[in-house]
């Protein structure tokens, strides 16, 4: 036998308080008795008190209340096998680390507000498979498709601009490279999240969007930035912000049109990034979840110990019956007419 709550089963030391309560109270109603009337008369009012009986119904309360502690502690015995399954979609993030990233148009950058959102995203993902692929001018999946968020979470912490070496922002190579880190033989929608501000330096996201819609894989994507644009630190470590040769600041645009259209095109939806709001968040439960059919990702079976505290409340019942059964004056009548 097992228990569920096994610490309840430490209560049971209150079992022996229980019957020094049972016999202390026992005495002090035999002694206002005795203040009530003589003795005598009490044995022809009541009947002769049967101290026999009297500690049977003790015990029947005492072994009641020992029921009821068993019962709550969870006793399991006997087992059987139960087969479980898991259901949700794929899901890759796709993560821009370009220097852009690092405009603060929002706080406290594009980067830093996409890596909170996506925390915020983890925390509400409900069985779903999750991967991650971070990108500038090339792409590298950072942690494949996994049930293991923490996983996620500890290779998310670890982004940063100039985390991948090759500069520019290839959003077609990020898409193509995500795509082909699906499990083709899995049989669950595919959708991707893509978290960008849209500088398409390549030119290839449109292209790469329709590839995604011919092999059913919706791309959701999440527009960081502001369409007024800001500077772009230096990556010099020094401070200030690029220039370009005319001495002029260069500014990075949220590009929502191009952004609008990758998501157009493959089916999924666009939302911009506004402060305040738990923008990835609706972009799950009112995007991916409306528009996708979660499939099974994990099947297999459990061991399921059977419950068995009915047989102690039971129990538990029938003593409190029997204690109530019991009367300590049963020939108090017969005692009262030889009177």
């Amino acid at each position: 036998m097992t228990f569920a709550n096994a610490w309840i089963l430490h209560f049971l030391w209150l079992l022996p308080l229980t019957a020094v309560v049972l016999v202390f109270l026992s005495r002090q109603k035999e002694k206002a008795m005795n203040r009530f009337a003589d003795p005598d008369l009490l044995v022809r009012m009541t009947g002769k008190a049967r101290k026999g009986r009297r500690f049977l119904k003790g015990l029947f309360l005492t072994l009641a209340l020992a029921m009821v502690f068993i019962a709550a502690a969870g006793p399991r015995w006997g087992s059987r096998f139960q087969e479980v399954r898991q259901k949700g979609v794929d899901i890759m993030v796709v993560v821009d680390v370009s220097p852009s990233m690092m405009v603060e148009d929002v706080k406290p950058n594009r980067l830093e507000r996409a890596r909170r959102e996506i925390t915020d995203f983890l925390r509400v993902v409900q069985g779903d498979r999750a991967g991650l692929l971070a990108f500038s001018g090339a792409a590298f999946v950072q942690c494949p498709l996994t049930l293991d968020y923490g996983a996620i979470e500890m290779f998310l912490n670890a982004l940063q601009v100039g985390f991948i070496p090759v500069p520019g922002t290839d959003l077609g190579g990020a898409i193509e490279k995500s795509l082909a880190s699906f499990d083709t033989e899995s049989e669950t929608d595919r959708v991707m999240i893509l978290i960008t501000d849209g500088e398409d330096n390549e030119g290839k996201g449109i292209e790469a969007a329709r590839k995604a819609a011919g092999k059913g894989v919706r791309i959701f994507v999440y527009g960081m930035g502001d369409v007024s644009g800001g500077p772009v630190p230096s990556d010099e470590g020094r401070g200030g912000f690029k220039k370009d040769r005319e001495g002029r600041l260069i500014l990075s645009k949220l590009d929502e049109e191009g952004l609008r259209k990758i998501a157009l095109l493959s089916g999924g939806t666009y939302v911009r990034s506004v402060a305040g709001d738990l923008d990835l968040d609706i972009l799950y439960f009112d995007g991916i979840k409306q528009r996708t059919d979660p499939g099974i990702l994990k099947s297999g079976k459990i061991k399921v110990f059977e419950e068995r505290f009915t047989f102690f409340i039971l129990a538990a019942f029938l003593f409190l019956i029997l204690e109530g059964m019991i009367d300590e004056y049963r020939n108090r009548g017969r005692e009262g007419g030889n009177a």
